[in-house]
């Protein structure tokens, strides 16, 4: 997805939350607008905002000498989380679905979204997300939940890559990746993560701190932006991803970096922000599953 200038403004508002996260002075918040605005003119709005979000990042981790910023809120998040693991899997055990139920889990997930919401209040986030299902999800609307073609390409898969989003909502991912194995013991799951800290990203220790490596291989996507911009992939990577069977993409970054896919790709996330709502054909706050269907590479 390219990049739209109501984008613009959130980058700033980004760039100013991450720095008084980071604990910066009034003149480094200040310093680190001015490099932004300096930054901004240089890249075109054909890249994807992830693409830009690096950047930010980058001249985040420069000015404030703080290489993970989001740290702290990265343990709260799986804290928090893994201490409902317990409460979901009893909501997807009790279900007559218990696919569709994981499945709307793992999307419930995604309001762990700082990067989304230039705030997080996780105790706020997770109240809401155990109260998901009031969420009038459009079932019937194949275009934004096509749950039954997931269902499909999931029985005839036999590789599965998973690409993560945020830390928190992995202990979601693990849900969902638990019950796929319920289902077939055989699949073979990857799940990628950041390589390098930006915003909230879960990284490999986000990864195992909440259980992910008990059903599925972890691997580093190679990449330091929100989102999974294959120009900036490692080549391990890049052949899993051309290769396997089904990709599962979580997350608004992951959609905005490969919402052009030349692979089939299901994604999961919700429309958080009004253009990415544009852009699906949705309203703001729908809860999305929507699948790119492209011919798989060879």
């Amino acid at each position: 997805m390219k990049t739209y200038l109501d984008c613009i403004p959130c980058f700033f508002k980004q760039a100013l939350e991450s720095g008084r996260i980071a604990g910066a002075s009034k003149r480094k918040q200040k310093i680190i607008l001015d490099e932004v605005a300096r930054q901004i003119p240089k890249i075109s709005l054909n890249a994807s905002p992830p693409q830009i979000a690096r950047v930010i990042n980058r001249i985040l981790q420069k000015i404030t000498k703080n290489n993970d910023i989001y740290a702290q809120i990265k343990k709260d998040s799986n804290r928090l989380a893994l201490n409902i693991y317990d409460h979901l899997k009893r909501k997807v055990l009790h279900s007559s679905d218990r696919l569709l139920i994981a499945v709307e889990l793992a999307i419930a997930g995604n309001i762990i979204d700082y990067g989304a919401k230039n705030s997080l209040n996780v105790d706020d986030e997770l109240a809401k997300i155990l109260n998901a299902e009031t969420k009038a999800i459009k079932k019937e609307n194949k275009t934004i939940f096509d749950y039954e073609k997931f269902k499909q390409v999931l029985k005839q898969s036999r590789t599965i890559l998973y690409l993560a989003d945020n830390a928190g909502e992995t202990v979601f991912d693990r849900i969902l990746i638990e019950e796929i194995k319920r289902i077939d013991e055989t699949k073979e799951i990857i799940y990628a993560v950041k390589e390098k800290p930006v915003i909230n990203d879960a990284l490999m220790e986000d990864a195992f701190a909440c259980g992910i490596e008990k059903n599925a291989q972890v691997i580093s996507s190679g990449v330091d932006s929100p989102g999974t911009v294959l120009s900036l992939c490692s080549n391990k990577f890049l052949k899993i991803y051309r290769k396997t069977d089904m990709v599962i993409s979580k997350g608004q970054g992951n959609f905005e970096a490969l919402s052009q896919p030349k692979r089939p790709i299901f994604f999961l996330f919700i429309a958080k922000c009004p253009v990415i709502a544009k852009d699906v054909g949705c309203k703001l706050g729908d809860v999305i599953l929507k699948y790119h269907h492209i011919k798989k590479l060879k």
